[in-house]
């Protein structure tokens, strides 16, 4: 079974955070599982950790560590999803939908997920509903 790993689960993942044992926790009971991440993920787990250096969060070392560890994962144990056109499309089909209150970047999760039939797995309780909503396979992990 492949899962859909949000950026909100790779940040926690991979820097220590309050719910890091937790989610570090939830990703080994799911280790038999193939971990699936996109272009789009990678970009923001980038941008996030340049947000925590700029507001003295994350020191330059631990920001570096948590980049070369997602590499490193990248190269060997997760399966990254390139970001086409038709993502974009259903990401805008389903962000056009205000009811379901989504942003753009979730609403490209949920898209790739869909898209490859793969169960979006997530921290962010308004995309895991939203993604319920569309008819998306999505697991809010706490």
């Amino acid at each position: 079974m492949r899962l859909y790993l949000d950026t909100s689960l790779v940040v926690t993942a991979l820097v220590t955070e309050p719910n890091s044992e937790v989610v570090n926790r939830w990703l080994e009971q799911h280790a038999a599982c193939r971990f699936v991440v996109s272009d789009w993920v990678v970009a923001e787990f980038s941008a996030a950790h340049s947000v925590k250096l700029r507001s003295n969060r994350l020191s330059e070392e631990a920001r570096a560590r948590a980049l070369e560890r997602l590499a490193d994962l990248l190269d060997s144990e997760i399966e990254c999803l390139p970001v086409l056109r038709e993502h974009f499309r259903q990401a805008t089909a389903f962000a056009d939908r205000s009811s379901v209150g989504l942003r753009a970047g979730d609403a490209l999760h949920l898209a790739l997920a869909a898209n490859h039939a793969i169960k979006l797995c997530t921290r962010d309780q308004l995309q895991a509903q939203a993604g319920a909503g569309l008819a998306v396979l999505t697991e809010l992990v706490p």
